[in-house]
């Protein structure tokens, strides 16, 4: 069972809307993320760097047809943090959707 946690590092709207939709993949490209959120590069790269640098989510940037890629999953410390984070939503906003 998950613990409740309100986690202020994740709970700004950028943020946990990234690490909601890496929460859904087991990586994701750069560029996917950038499209679904509608971000900009350097909106994303900060706000990915917040969360790498929390421990929240891993880079890789692998080689691929001599580009550099960048992909990101989150780590288990990532997932637990936000599991926490929406069981923590959840006690909150509960009594007024029952």
């Amino acid at each position: 069972m998950t613990t409740a946690r309100f986690d202020e590092l994740i709970h700004p709207s950028t943020r946990l809307s990234i690490v909601a939709l890496l929460a859904a993949v087991d990586w994701a490209d750069f560029t996917f993320v950038r499209d679904e959120l509608g971000l900009s590069d350097s909106a994303l790269s900060k706000q990915l760097s917040t969360l790498e640098e929390a421990g929240y989510v891993a880079i890789e940037r692998p080689l691929s047809d001599r580009r550099r890629r960048v992909r990101a999953r989150l780590t288990p410390a990532g997932r637990k943090a936000f599991d926490g984070h929406v069981a923590a939503l959840r006690a909150i906003v509960g009594p007024a959707v029952a």
